[in-house]
């Protein structure tokens, strides 16, 4: 057998191999009856792990598992710290529920792109909102619009778009029915029904406040794409051009890798991408009551007219 023969013979094999790997990962890996990736179920992205990398890892982009050890034990051991008396020097933290781990591979912050692991600077216009914003908390509200969508419970800090791990319910239900994929946010209840049927986004004169949705396959990963956002909805220093692209790729049984990138030039001087690793879980999703019993709103109001009326 010659040489050239040979190779060629190698070649085949190890085209039949890889092959033969892909199909048996494909196999493993659930999916519908319609051959989609089944991506159904509660999936709970809480962890430790923070939005933004901490300056005292400055450019190290993952941890050892020592330090990654020892930053969660430090880290555990603050928020179980509890003084029963209300000490105001010490903070109760044992309600929340923020993940008692790190991601799996370490990182050091959530967000992977840029490198340095830090929200990008704000440009000039960006700057310039999150002013506004800054200087209208700092006077007493003159109404209900003065106080952010979130304060006013019409939207969940968590749930998004995008959906990052915040302080409690990170827990977020998928379903997939027929030309449509399903998102449902245990914080605040949020739904958002995607449509994957190729169809337009809204016109840009309608804007909403988790904007407009539109999925497609993208191989075994479903891409969500987002625009159309009102002003006033705004994650971390974005504005209503933001355009967000979520992606959702299945990498086990019980993990669901979770991206996102937000596109804002005019908020934002690049593009930037988290990554989140959701884990599956068997518990129920539970009700959450924002305005129910809530009476912030009321007495900032009731506070700020009282102060009005002391000050004439």
């Amino acid at each position: 057998m010659n040489v050239d023969r040979t190779k060629f013979i190698v070649f085949l094999l190890i085209i039949a191999v890889s092959g033969a790997i892909a199909t048996s990962a494909a196999a493993q890996s659930p999916r519908l009856t319609s051959g989609e990736p089944d991506l159904q179920g509660v999936w709970d992205f809480r962890t430790m792990t923070p939005l933004q990398r901490p300056s005292e890892f400055a450019d190290r982009a993952t941890l050892t598992a020592e330090e990654a050890a020892a930053y969660e034990t430090r880290t555990n051991s603050d928020r179980d710290t509890y003084d029963v008396n209300r000490n105001p020097s010490v903070h109760a933290k044992f309600w929340l529920d923020n993940g008692r781990s790190l991601q799996p591979d370490l990182r050091t912050s959530l967000i992977i792109e840029p490198t340095n692991g830090r929200i990008p600077a704000l440009t000039t216009s960006g700057q310039q909102r999150a002013e506004a914003r800054a200087a209208l908390r700092r006077i007493s509200p003159r109404s209900h619009l003065d106080r952010s969508i979130t304060e006013r419970c019409m939207v969940g800090f968590n749930a998004g778009p995008p959906m990052n791990p915040g302080a409690y319910n990170n827990n977020v239900l998928i379903l997939q029915v027929p030309g449509y994929v399903i998102l449902h946010n245990e914080m605040v209840h949020e739904v958002r029904v995607v449509p994957m049927d190729g169809r337009q986004h809204v016109p840009n004169t309608i804007r909403q406040i988790r904007g407009d949705s539109r999925g497609h396959w993208d191989s075994d990963t479903l891409v969500i794409e987002t625009t159309n956002f009102r002003a006033d909805t705004s994650f971390a220093g974005s504005g209503e051009h933001m355009r967000l692209t979520e992606r959702f790729s299945r990498t086990s049984e019980h993990q669901l890798l979770y991206e996102y990138t937000i596109t804002d030039p005019d908020s934002f001087v690049q593009p930037w991408t988290v990554a989140v690793e959701m884990q599956k879980t068997d518990q129920p999703m539970f009700e959450f009551a924002c305005h129910e019993g809530n009476y912030g709103l009321e007495n900032i109001l009731n506070n700020a007219r009282a102060a009005d009326e002391t000050q004439h």
